[in-house]
């Protein structure tokens, strides 16, 4: 017996030997490395693993009935970690019997649970073969992985940027054209805002453009700050922007909001020592005016209505109708600064 388990040690070193009985009488040294706190020499092999497959198991007289066929067992206790299985009767009249064990698809997980090394396996196995094949895939999976991650992350910032007015940070045409368009072809209500601010040229050719892009960025604040999270900001132009508020928007309230940016924006913005005095025109747009609507001539009919702001001396709103087309309007006492609607 000696010499047989020194022999199985070196060429299957997850391997057992029954007695007669069914007993375990040697173990492997990986085998071994599976139960490094039991002892298994002297226990019951089918009292230590779980006969999976042939399930018709249950003592050694049915072990040597399948002698050369394949098995399938577990442990009993501990990691529930798949064992493959050949036995065959143990040479000599002992009436024992050999059994060799693998780990199967289960090799990779086994590898870890039990640290195993190459020293765990036989010189010839192809399991360490295998395992590098497996590490290189893992490692080349983990690298493609963050190259996606990468890429992905790359193109999230170019699409961002691609919708990012990079003065103001606000959104920009791209971006507003987009929005607009999705909400043109839902079901739900939303309002168009055109903001054009007032004297803004005289900023730039009095005091520069490093003022006039102070101006566009202290805007930019006053736009986010008065509207909501889910409503949209965006710089439209040099000094044109477009506010998008989605839900339903009576036109009292929008009239607050215009009131409330028109008063902010008529504040002086300080630059260094000096004031910049800037003002802002609005015209508005609301979707339920409309039986069918079309982006284009909701751009074009809030931009109508802002001129309808300037053209009664600006720093007031104006909604749109269309009588607006033929200059058939008139300021609204129940307006105050001027604000436009029609009679």
């Amino acid at each position: 017996m000696d010499d047989l388990a020194l022999l199985l040690d070196v060429l299957c070193p997850m391997h057992l030997v029954l007695d007669r009985t069914g007993h375990i009488a040697h173990v492997g040294p990986t085998l071994a490395k599976l139960r490094p706190a039991e002892v298994l020499a002297g226990q019951r092999f089918l009292e230590v693993f779980e006969m999976r497959r042939p399930r018709s198991v249950r003592d050694a007289g049915d072990l040597r009935h399948h002698a050369g066929a394949r098995l399938h067992m577990r442990f009993r206790s501990g990691a529930p970690i798949g064992l493959k299985g050949v036995l065959m009767p143990a040479p000599g009249k002992s009436g024992g019997l050999v059994v060799n064990l693998s780990f199967g698809i289960s090799v990779v997980e086994a590898v870890r649970e039990f640290s195993l090394t190459g020293g765990d396996f036989a010189a010839t196995d192809l399991t360490i073969e295998m395992l590098y094949l497996v590490e290189a895939k893992s490692a080349a999976m983990e690298a493609s992985r963050k190259l996606n991650q990468k890429l992905e992350g790359a193109k999230i910032a170019a699409e961002e940027q691609a919708f990012t007015d990079t003065l103001t940070g606000l959104k920009n045409r791209r971006a507003m054209d987009h929005v607009l368009a999705r909400l043109v072809a839902g079901p739900g209500r939303f309002a168009l805002m055109h903001l054009d601010l007032d004297y803004f040229k005289a900023v730039n050719d009095s005091m520069g453009h490093a003022a006039g892009d102070h101006v566009l960025q202290e805007v930019a604040k006053i736009l986010v700050e008065e509207t909501r999270r889910e409503d949209t900001v965006a710089r439209v132009g040099g000094d044109e922007f477009m506010l998008l508020f989605v839900g339903k928007m009576n036109r009292r309230r929008l009239a607050d909001i215009s009131g409330r940016l028109i008063a902010r924006l008529e504040r002086p913005i300080a630059f260094g020592a000096e004031a910049c005095r800037i003002s802002g025109s609005i015209g508005i747009t609301m979707s339920e005016d409309y039986e069918a609507l079309d982006m284009a001539q909701l751009q074009e009919d809030a931009d109508i209505a802002l001129y309808a702001s300037k053209n009664r001396g600006r720093a007031c709103h104006t909604f749109y109708d269309p009588a607006l087309r033929t200059g058939a309007f008139a300021i609204s006492p129940e307006a105050p600064g001027g604000n436009v609607t029609l009679g």
